[in-house]
């Protein structure tokens, strides 16, 4: 019996409040590439906003609540599922790990193809460390938490900065803020600060524009990444803590454990609040940003990497909220049957990722009509996020009635096993 057959083409033990909670993260991650304009950037552009007082009212909100929280919920989402695959495959005596580095390596050629469309398309990375997860896979919970607390507290950093480039000092005047998530605290008209100005809005072609996200702005991204900034290693982390928790199966147990669930709602928020706290309290100086630091060959204060720890905290105790929250009102019968209208949304996930990024570069690029949106105000742009997201709910659930896969995730599929599974879902017979 091969590999297909035994674990079958469609999983019957699908946890369905998983797949909501995807479709649920992917609506922040659509809404703030569309205030970010998808990469497709000039900061010198004028903005024409009726609204510009709503304008500020949606930029706090969303650095508060959405920015960075939910590409977090989407990276744990995939550390769970890893655990899932492997664990399931395991009941069947299958060793799944070879066929799962495969799989990571059609999901880089996938992403490639995003990148060339916008270079924020994150399933790169996410291939790379999928890669990762299969050697962390035989450690014990305590060696990933230790791995764990070693990425938050930024110990790559010290050895990609230098450790002779780190210094106990503090000047008031030139102490940035914080070193991840700088974009939280800035107007989204500043976003091209992050990446050093390379987001300028310039009349290329497509072939142009692809060439560029998958040499320079690629390059610039990585370094943005894994230099200038945590996010990579927080991302990482996230995928080891959604692992763990497969480990733990707290959604397969989520219905039973109702009190637990609400006790860890607290302790995400409290988690929270105690970072931001901190946060404030030892963050001194003026946020001038780590990629200004170092490109004017400034050492970097050590208050850097402490910062960095609480900013990492707060985004992940953050993220808790909203993915133990979701779980609980999952868990209400009036309320499940409208969160379940997202379960078909995150069953093509990476369909649905991919959607957002062609459709994102269509609006915002020069070869597509970025000349029109390029310029809208930020209460448009975060309503036209709004109106993609409905749309695509509405097309995955007619999809979804017909298909067993969505179309990215049968062409994915079908690579991994390097046969075609069933694609259209056989008419109920009366």
């Amino acid at each position: 019996m091969n590999e297909e057959s035994k674990i079958g083409p469609v999983s019957l033990e699908r946890i369905t409040v998983i797949d909501a909670l995807r479709g649920f993260a992917l609506l922040g991650v659509l809404l703030i590439h569309m205030l970010d304009r998808f990469g497709y950037f000039d900061g010198n552009i004028t903005v024409n906003s009726p609204v510009p007082e709503l304008d500020k009212l949606i930029q706090w909100f969303s650095g508060i609540f959405i920015r960075g929280k939910f590409l977090s919920i989407f990276s744990f989402l995939f550390g769970l599922s890893f655990y899932i695959q492997m664990e399931r495959a395991a009941k069947k005596g299958i060793d799944f790990r070879g066929r799962f580095l495969w799989r990571m390596l059609l999901l880089f050629v996938i992403g490639m193809i995003g990148t060339s469309f916008t270079y924020v398309d994150i399933l790169t990375i996410y291939a790379v460390f999928g890669v990762i997860l299969v050697f962390l896979y035989p450690l014990r919970n305590w060696a990933l938490i230790l791995i764990i607390s070693l990425l938050l507290l930024g110990i790559p950093n010290l050895f990609i900065i230098g450790f002779d480039k780190v210094t106990t000092e503090q000047s008031t005047e030139d102490i940035p803020l914080s070193l991840i998530e700088q974009s939280d605290m800035k107007d989204v008209n500043t976003t091209e600060e992050q990446y050093g100005g390379m987001n300028a809005f310039e009349s290329k072609t497509f072939l142009e524009t692809a060439k560029e996200n998958l040499t320079v702005k690629t390059f610039d991204k990585l370094k943005h990444q894994f230099v200038y900034s945590g996010n990579g290693y927080l991302i990482l982390s996230l995928f080891i803590i959604g692992f763990m928790v497969g480990r733990l199966r707290f959604f397969e147990q989520a219905h039973i454990r109702k009190k637990r669930s609400f006790i860890l709602l607290a302790l995400f928020l409290l988690i929270s609040l105690f970072a931001l706290i901190i946060i404030k309290v030892i963050s001194p100086g003026e946020d001038i940003g780590l990629f200004k630091l170092m490109i004017e060959g400034k050492d970097v204060p050590l208050i850097y990497f402490a910062v960095s720890f609480f900013r990492n905290l707060n985004t992940i105790g953050m993220a808790g909220v909203l993915v133990v929250g979701f779980v609980i009102l999952y868990q209400m019968g009036g309320v499940r049957k409208y969160l379940d209208l997202l379960t078909p949304y995150g069953r093509m996930g990476l369909t649905n990722y991919e959607m957002q990024n062609i459709i994102g570069a269509i609006l915002f690029s020069a070869w597509g009509v970025g000349d029109f949106f390029g310029n809208k105000g930020v209460t448009e742009l975060f309503t036209l996020g709004l109106i993609i997201y409905a749309l695509q709910i509405i097309i995955s659930k007619y999809w979804m009635k017909r298909f067993l896969f969505g179309p990215f995730e049968w062409i994915w599929r079908s690579g991994t096993y390097l046969k075609f599974p069933p694609f259209k879902r056989k008419k109920m017979q009366i």
